[in-house]
Protein backbone atom coordinates (compact mmCIF):
# COMPACT_ATOMS: atom_id res chain seq x y z
CA UNK A 1 0.00 0.00 0.00
CA UNK A 2 1.63 3.53 -0.87
CA UNK A 3 1.69 6.28 1.40
CA UNK A 4 -0.63 9.37 0.53
CA UNK A 5 0.19 12.87 2.21
CA UNK A 6 -2.75 14.17 3.89
CA UNK A 7 -2.25 17.44 1.94
CA UNK A 8 -2.91 15.59 -0.99
CA UNK A 9 -6.29 13.75 0.05
CA UNK A 10 -9.62 15.35 0.39
CA UNK A 11 -10.67 15.93 3.55
CA UNK A 12 -13.26 13.17 3.34
CA UNK A 13 -10.81 10.67 2.74
CA UNK A 14 -8.58 12.19 5.80
CA UNK A 15 -11.51 11.59 8.17
CA UNK A 16 -12.02 7.96 6.89
CA UNK A 17 -8.19 7.12 8.05
CA UNK A 18 -8.34 9.11 11.33
CA UNK A 19 -11.42 6.65 12.10
CA UNK A 20 -9.43 3.57 10.72
CA UNK A 21 -6.74 4.39 12.96
CA UNK A 22 -8.73 4.82 16.21
CA UNK A 23 -9.86 1.60 15.20
CA UNK A 24 -6.47 0.07 15.21
CA UNK A 25 -6.27 2.04 18.14
CA UNK A 26 -8.83 0.49 20.02
CA UNK A 27 -7.45 -2.83 19.66
CA UNK A 28 -9.32 -5.83 21.04
CA UNK A 29 -11.60 -4.04 23.09
CA UNK A 30 -15.39 -3.72 22.45
CA UNK A 31 -16.87 -0.06 21.18
CA UNK A 32 -18.84 0.04 24.70
CA UNK A 33 -15.59 -0.40 26.45
CA UNK A 34 -13.84 2.43 24.73
CA UNK A 35 -16.83 4.19 25.31
CA UNK A 36 -17.15 3.56 28.60
CA UNK A 37 -12.99 4.29 29.31
CA UNK A 38 -13.74 7.45 27.44
CA UNK A 39 -17.03 8.63 28.63
CA UNK A 40 -18.70 8.20 25.70
CA UNK A 41 -21.86 6.48 23.90
CA UNK A 42 -21.11 3.40 21.71
CA UNK A 43 -22.58 5.31 18.54
CA UNK A 44 -20.32 8.55 19.48
CA UNK A 45 -17.19 6.08 19.20
CA UNK A 46 -18.63 3.99 16.26
CA UNK A 47 -19.24 7.32 14.50
CA UNK A 48 -15.60 8.51 14.91
CA UNK A 49 -14.02 5.27 13.94
CA UNK A 50 -16.27 5.66 10.63
CA UNK A 51 -14.71 9.42 9.85
CA UNK A 52 -17.94 10.83 10.92
CA UNK A 53 -16.28 14.16 11.85
CA UNK A 54 -15.54 13.66 15.12
CA UNK A 55 -14.96 16.87 17.74
CA UNK A 56 -11.75 17.12 19.05
CA UNK A 57 -12.89 16.25 22.46
CA UNK A 58 -13.95 13.03 21.47
CA UNK A 59 -10.59 12.53 19.81
CA UNK A 60 -9.19 14.02 23.09
CA UNK A 61 -11.42 11.60 25.49
CA UNK A 62 -10.44 8.21 23.51
CA UNK A 63 -6.35 8.91 22.58
CA UNK A 64 -6.57 9.32 26.77
CA UNK A 65 -8.52 6.01 27.16
CA UNK A 66 -6.13 4.09 24.74
CA UNK A 67 -3.33 5.67 26.17
CA UNK A 68 -2.33 7.60 23.54
CA UNK A 69 -2.95 11.33 24.37
CA UNK A 70 0.86 12.48 23.97
CA UNK A 71 0.34 11.79 20.31
CA UNK A 72 -1.65 15.13 20.25
CA UNK A 73 2.07 17.29 21.46
CA UNK A 74 3.34 16.01 17.96
CA UNK A 75 0.03 16.85 16.22
CA UNK A 76 -0.13 20.18 17.03
CA UNK A 77 3.48 21.12 18.30
CA UNK A 78 4.35 23.95 20.36
CA UNK A 79 4.88 26.87 18.51
CA UNK A 80 8.28 28.29 17.62
CA UNK A 81 9.19 31.90 19.21
CA UNK A 82 10.92 33.90 16.62
CA UNK A 83 14.37 35.79 17.86
CA UNK A 84 12.56 39.13 17.12
CA UNK A 85 9.64 38.05 19.26
CA UNK A 86 11.92 37.20 22.19
CA UNK A 87 13.77 40.19 21.85
CA UNK A 88 11.31 42.52 21.93
CA UNK A 89 9.18 40.47 25.02
CA UNK A 90 13.10 41.06 26.82
CA UNK A 91 13.22 45.33 25.96
CA UNK A 92 8.91 45.75 27.08
CA UNK A 93 10.06 43.45 30.18
CA UNK A 94 13.37 45.35 30.91
CA UNK A 95 11.63 49.35 30.22
CA UNK A 96 9.07 47.94 32.94
CA UNK A 97 11.67 47.06 35.39
CA UNK A 98 13.00 50.54 34.59
CA UNK A 99 9.90 52.51 35.16
CA UNK A 100 8.59 50.82 37.75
Amino acid sequence: MSYISYVERPDPEILQDIGRRLRALRGDRHQQEAADLAGLTRQTVARAEHGDNPTLLTLIRLLRAYGRLGALESFIPEPEVSPMALLRETETARRSRADG
